[in-house]
């Protein structure tokens, strides 16, 4: 395994490589296995001490995929798909750490991998038609392309609460737990947040925890998982029907096994449709709000769904005025639905206290604790729940300058900008996995990145074939591909919601909707330019 060189390091190695890859969750790992079966030079750069990318940063407790266990996992190789066992129906994140790890060591890919290092910057020469890339290290390798893998929901960010440095206890996020994290037993605990993030620790939390109080500002949908074990019988099931599973998910437009309900909302009976709602509450997972097929289209039919929740909460919730205040007011599925194990039966604990940032905002966090409008709140450990700067963040982390010195930061200043979700006009070589301007967000991470890696390889392939050193998009097929994602989203209630999807959570961010919204003709799209040639790029 390459480790991290020492800061030391000075000049310029000259080290030149086919492609490097940052960042070694799902869709790095798998660029440097396929680049590397291809026979191609590769390094890898990873920030932390291990492969996972989100599961190796997210081990906070409650960490637990959204999606079944068996779906969010590779494909490639009918081998791999029967050795490994998946325990439950959502892994827990120890289960998907210790999978992608046994992936990195079945197929040989540590030797490649150099980790605790990361790319600070990465300059395209145009007199080489190489990218120049630096890592805080001070180490210094050329590529011929460069494929950014950070993830689209990596990069933390923190609520602008004043005082939050004064605070002497423990303060953690929940997407930096693995080295900031804290044991909360018998303390007074402050999450603050009630996305994803915050509906699976809270409930963890508060099983040990003196106290817990739960900082809400925007009530949040969540639906039950219901979670299980998964026996041996229905284990072997699965397996033996491997094919069909992947087939399903692959023509549905999130890429994963849901069955999709074409029915509309109002085109059954209200019985008939108080009972598709409870059958898939029944059921859990995501699958909840495909109950109907214009659930994310037509607002009256949506409400449906989110009336159903709501009478759900209240059933739920002992105390009717803590269940008044967990009511959301918004259209469901309009922001990342949640899928919880115990959120709403939380807070019939005694050691719960929900504190409804509407009626009762923070003013500041001192040393003790945090202070609301109607006091003060003793704590030991602050915990925010706070998302991230979905899509862009951990891209523009990296100083990248393209064709001309130009800033990718600049570039995307009113917002990010790429074609096919896989490449940006005026940054030749570049390819991004999982980003904006791809399904990420909306479709299955593993399944999406497989697809977009092997479009990158096969390209990478083509231009050599071709005798040619260049791919690089074409500003017009860009912009065509922007009106395209908005005017999908515009059809649909995603614009309506001030979400993680259009950057609304990042206080300046530019409002702009950046997932494709449909798997099957995201692939279509994409094979239809590698078919073509390349036809749609400026290739030399």
């Amino acid at each position: 395994m390459l480790q991290k060189r020492e800061k030391t390091i000075a000049g310029d190695e000259r080290q030149t490589l086919d492609a490097v890859v940052v960042g070694a969750g799902a869709g790095g790992l798998y660029a440097l296995l396929r680049l590397k079966r291809e026979g191609r030079t590769v390094r890898l750069f990873e920030a932390g001490s291990e492969v996972g990318g989100t599961w190796y940063w997210n081990n906070y407790p409650g960490a637990r995929v959204d999606v079944p266990s068996l779906e969010y996992s590779y494909s490639f190789d009918r081998a791999l798909q029967q050795e490994w066992v998946w325990p439950e129906r959502y892994s827990a994140q120890p289960q998907l750490q210790a999978y992608f790890s046994h992936v990195a060591d079945r197929y040989g890919l540590r030797d490649q991998i150099t980790f605790e290092t990361k790319v600070v910057s990465a300059e395209f020469d145009e007199s080489r038609s190489l990218w120049k890339v630096r890592t805080d290290g001070g180490e210094v390798v050329w590529a011929r392309f460069f494929i950014v893998a950070t993830g689209p929901l990596s990069e933390p960010i923190f609520p602008k609460i004043e005082g939050m440095s004064t605070f002497k206890g423990t303060s953690v996020h929940t997407g930096r737990w693995k080295t900031d994290g804290a044991d909360v037993a018998h303390k007074r605990v402050g999450v603050i947040g009630t996305g994803s993030s915050g509906a699976q620790i809270a409930p963890e939390l508060a099983k040990t925890a003196r106290k817990l109080h739960l900082l809400q500002r925007t009530p949040a949908y969540s639906v039950p998982s219901q979670n299980k074990v998964l026996d041996a019988q229905e284990i072997a099931h699965l397996k033996s029907n491997y094919d069909a599973i992947r087939e399903h998910a692959r023509a549905n437009r999130s890429a994963l096994g849901i069955d999709v309900n074409d029915v509309g909302a109002f085109e059954v009976s209200e019985d008939e449709r108080q009972r598709i709602f409870e059958e898939r509450w029944q059921y859990g997972g995501l699958g909840f709000t495909a109950a109907f097929g214009d659930l994310y289209l037509d607002v009256d039919a949506n409400k449906t769904a989110a009336d159903f929740v709501r009478q759900k909460i209240r059933e739920i919730v002992e105390d009717a005025d803590v269940a008044d205040r967990l009511m959301p007011d918004t259209l469901i599925g309009a922001k990342r639905l949640c899928v919880d194990n115990g959120y709403f039966q939380m807070f019939n604990r005694d050691n719960v206290e929900l504190v409804d940032l509407r009626e009762n905002p923070v003013l500041e966090i001192d040393e003790t604790g945090i202070v609301t409008a109607q006091g003060h709140i003793d704590l030991d450990v602050i915990v925010y729940a706070t998302g991230f700067d979905a899509f862009t963040g951990s891209i523009l982390k990296i100083d990248i300058r393209g064709r001309g010195g130009k800033e990718l930061k600049a570039v995307w200043d009113s917002g990010p900008r790429t074609y096919l979700g896989l490449c940006v006009a005026g940054f030749p070589n570049m390819f991004i996995v999982n980003g904006p301007g791809s399904p990420a967000g909306l479709a299955n991470m593993v399944t999406l990145a497989e697809t977009e890696v092997d479009w990158i390889v096969d390209c990478i392939q083509s231009i050599d074939r071709q005798g040619k050193s260049e791919i690089e998009a074409i500003q017009e097929k860009q912009d065509c591909w922007g009106r395209t994602l908005n005017e999908m989203a515009e059809q649909t209630i995603y614009p309506l919601a001030n979400s993680w999807y259009v950057g609304a959570n990042v206080p300046g961010k530019p409002r702009n909707f950046m997932s494709h919204l449909d798997y099957p003709e995201y692939v279509r799209s994409c094979r239809a330019s590698a078919e073509s040639g390349y036809a749609d790029f400026r290739v030399e």
